[in-house]
């Protein structure tokens, strides 16, 4: 054995690359594992809210109060790569970081780096596999743990678990439940990493990508059907959000479902059946259930429909 080389099983020096809230359940993990995480890397605090306060990321805010350090970065450049370096890692290990590992960071750690992605991989590569998952229907996803290489999330793979899609998931509740899955795949693939037990498989099957999404995506297309503009209604909650216009502004459509009954409208046409707002589309129907009207708070639909004009139809998108 190289005596330069740490005996099978020692516990790792871990450099922690993350920022969304979905990286936290990772990081905390492998605080909580054998390993040492020796260096937290996180993207820019940014300003939030209407003050615009600047606030750490949340994998920024959880490193400290761990007492990890932190490198705040944007991107992985010189600067960046000189600092993690500093920290002598074993082992690479990304989730949600928002940036690229390039060489010649991509190859420093002793044992590489490794990424924890919310995809049955080479399904839906790129920043926002859920989403896309949602759009397309997919009845299934899950997460992957693999080895970082040089093209887009195609290394092989050390560990997937597969889950199924709820009817009602948005983006944002089926994130939340792969990021807690999948922080103990990942547990378990650094483990493995350290015993010299992992085996990585290359990823078979044609690829598909599932880039970032922006405001454009979220706009509703009251001529498609209800149960496509439901799908894009829950990829784009909690972002970019789904919208619309009504009276020449932006209508924020925050939660909606299609309905099984209701007389027939035309597409973007809203009406009040009873306690219900539903929206005729280029088939069925789709009941509102909360929204966002321009320069107001959110509300129930039935709430901001009784606000209307009584003399004046309510057609929306146009």
């Amino acid at each position: 054995m190289n005596l330069a080389e740490p005996a099978a099983g020692a516990p790792l020096r871990i450099a922690f690359a993350g920022s969304p809230a979905a990286a936290v359940p990772s990081l905390d993990a492998l605080l909580a594992s054998r390993h040492e995480v020796v260096t937290v890397v996180t993207r820019e605090d940014s300003p939030i809210g209407r003050r615009r306060v600047l606030t750490p990321t949340p994998v920024a805010a959880r490193a400290g109060s761990a007492g990890v350090p932190v490198v705040r970065a944007d991107r992985l450049d010189e600067t960046a790569t000189r600092a993690i370096l500093a920290a002598e890692p074993d082992l690479g290990v990304i989730v949600a970081y928002g940036g690229l590992v390039r060489e010649p960071l991509l190859s420093a750690p002793r044992l590489g780096w490794i990424n924890l992605h919310f995809s049955l991989l080479p399904r839906w590569r790129g920043a926002a596999p859920v989403q896309h998952a949602l759009l397309a229907d997919d009845r299934e996803t899950g997460v992957c743990v693999f080895r970082l290489v040089p093209e887009l999330d195609a290394g092989p793979v050390y560990a997937r678990l597969v889950e199924p899609i709820g009817r009602f998931q948005t983006a944002g509740s089926l994130l939340e439940r792969l990021a807690g899955i999948g922080a103990g795949v990942l547990a378990g693939v650094v483990d493995g990493l350290a015993d010299g037990t992992a085996v990585a498989t290359p990823q078979t099957g044609e690829p598909t990508f599932a880039g970032k999404l922006g405001i454009a995506d979220g706009v509703l297309d009251w001529s498609r059907g209800a149960q496509e503009l439901d799908r894009r209604i829950r990829a784009t909650s909690p972002e970019p959000g789904a919208s619309t216009t009504l009276d020449g502004q932006r209508f924020k459509v925050v939660e909606a479902v299609p309905a099984h009954d209701g007389p027939q409208l035309p597409p973007g046409r809203a009406e009040l059946f009873g306690r219900r707002v539903l929206v005729g589309t280029g088939s069925g129907l789709l009941e509102l259930l909360t929204v966002t009207p321009f320069g107001r708070p959110r509300m129930a639909a039935a709430d901001w429909f009784r606000g209307r004009p009584r003399d004046e139809a309510t057609v929306l998108g146009g």
